[in-house]
């Protein structure tokens, strides 16, 4: 013969208990925790990816207006020696050996954001990457045996860094601006988030 299941005085049968148990609201919590941190990485990730196009953009927009700066003086910038110098070639007022200039700004339809955008033409302003970084630009001729000199650029953003890591110098980015090697790029690791104009 079969007897009920004995029933402990005061116990509540489950379809009868108000709310959840506390496994869970832990484990709901857990699911949703992580499903919060995966779409917080993806939109960073998005970010990042946006990010990296946008300074490859600014940058083949100002390899345009370097090529202008060419076509229209003869060479490229030679003393744009730090990201203020090469600002103010690009906007007229400094020619490819350093004169200065009054010439016509090709910056001008250029959509590429300034250290001080409220000062366009203060001295100090410079070019400045998605991350705040200055855009930089090296000269540098290239000669191999009896070929003909080669004058160009190389044009880069530092790209995305922690706060706290080192940023590279020009020297260790392009060590030789002269010469057979003149104008190439390390592959030294501190290079590696560098984002390069025409690459």
């Amino acid at each position: 013969m079969l007897h009920p299941p004995a029933v402990c005085p005061g116990a509540r049968s489950r379809k009868f208990a108000g709310g959840f148990s506390l496994v869970e609201l832990l484990v709901v919590s857990a699911i949703i925790g992580t499903l919060v941190f995966i779409g917080f990485a993806i939109i960073q990730g998005a970010r990042q990816q946006a990010d990296r196009s946008h300074a490859r953009s600014d940058l083949a927009a100002l390899s345009q207006a370097l090529e202008q700066y060419r076509r229209s003086y003869g060479d490229y910038p030679q003393t744009a020696d730090s990201p203020e110098r090469f600002y103010q070639a690009l906007v007229g007022k400094l020619g490819p050996t350093g004169i200065s200039l009054h010439e016509r700004n090709l910056l001008a339809a250029v959509p590429v954001a300034l250290r001080d955008p409220a000062n366009p033409a203060a001295e100090g302003n410079a070019l400045v990457d998605p991350w705040g970084n200055a855009y930089q630009y090296v000269f540098f001729t290239r000669q191999v045996g009896t070929a003909p000199l080669l004058r160009g650029y190389v044009l880069y953003s530092l790209g995305s860094r922690h706060s706290t890591a080192p940023l590279p110098t020009r020297a260790q980015v392009v060590p030789d601006t002269s010469g057979a090697r003149g104008g190439t790029v390390s592959s030294a690791p501190i290079n590696t988030p560098n984002i390069y104009a025409g690459r």
